[in-house]
């Protein structure tokens, strides 16, 4: 991986790290390829149990698209005709939120302060998000005149509501940690210098757990989203069977039995 974005596994738990904290972890063209892959190989490997995504520095999680890269492109597409330059959606945020939204296994954000645009939209796709108390959150797309990608459409409205994000979304401004709280955007806010570590035991306690039932757990609460309940049911009754033929559950049963703590093998 380039070092605009730095990945490592320890422990069954994949790091995620954006790497530009002199820009604020800005995406330009080579962070977001490599934010791509980092998050498409951690969607992958078996031999992941949870993710951690987090970011480098202590001012920003990410302030979404590197504008100075983006006006040098827009100015040369403009000349040229070729109408490209938003062709990174396609590329690059489209895969990057689908490899995170996807993966079948716990993922943690660790925002640690901006969280602007796309860099909201990537702390959304978790599915824990703890935060600085020093974080901030801003929507920004109308604020340069752009419409919302990075999958805040989506994430935005079912966490707050669609009355609540639009209102975010029509009328960027920044909210504090405490307020994303209040309306439901994040789960836990920690002082900042205790951020890193409680996030990384967070997500490590997510590593050793049982896999099978997580990646269940998340299936079943995505698909009872947009599916009425007999159908919800239904989804339960299959994931349930795929959950009980998991070797973690024979595991959690014998452990109990025994009083002592299971140890998962996550399958």
């Amino acid at each position: 991986m380039a070092d605009t974005v730095l990945y490592e596994v320890n422990d069954g738990l994949a790091t995620i790290t954006l790497n530009r904290p002199e820009a604020m972890n800005a995406m330009n063209t080579e962070a977001k390829v490599a934010l791509r892959d980092a998050a498409q190989a951690a969607a992958a490997d078996e031999s992941v149990r949870a993710v951690l995504l987090t970011a480098a520095g202590d001012r920003a999680f990410c302030v979404g698209q590197d504008l100075k890269e983006h006006v040098g492109t827009l100015v040369a597409d403009r000349k040229a005709g070729s109408g490209q330059t938003m062709s990174t959606v396609h590329e690059h945020y489209n895969p990057i939120v689908r490899a995170l939204t996807g993966m079948k296994k716990p993922l943690v954000a660790a925002v640690n302060g901006v969280a602007a645009g796309a860099g909201l939209g990537f702390a959304l796709c978790a599915d824990y998000r703890i935060v600085a108390d020093t974080a901030s959150f801003n929507t920004s797309f109308a604020g340069v005149a752009l419409t919302a990608d990075s999958g805040v459409s989506w994430t935005l409205p079912r966490l707050i509501g669609p009355g609540r994000a639009l209102d975010l979304l029509l009328f960027p401004r920044t909210i504090s940690a405490q307020e994303a709280f209040e309306l439901g955007a994040v789960h836990r806010i920690v002082p900042a210098d205790e951020l890193a570590e409680t996030a990384r035991k967070l997500a490590l306690m997510l590593a050793t757990g049982p896999t099978v039932a997580y990646a269940a757990l998340k299936e079943s609460v995505a698909y009872a989203a947009d599916h009425s309940l007999d159908e919800a049911l239904e989804k339960e009754d299959e994931l349930q069977s795929r959950a009980g033929a998991s070797e973690d559950h024979a595991i959690a049963v014998q452990a109990f039995i025994a009083k002592e703590k299971p140890e998962y093998l996550g399958r």
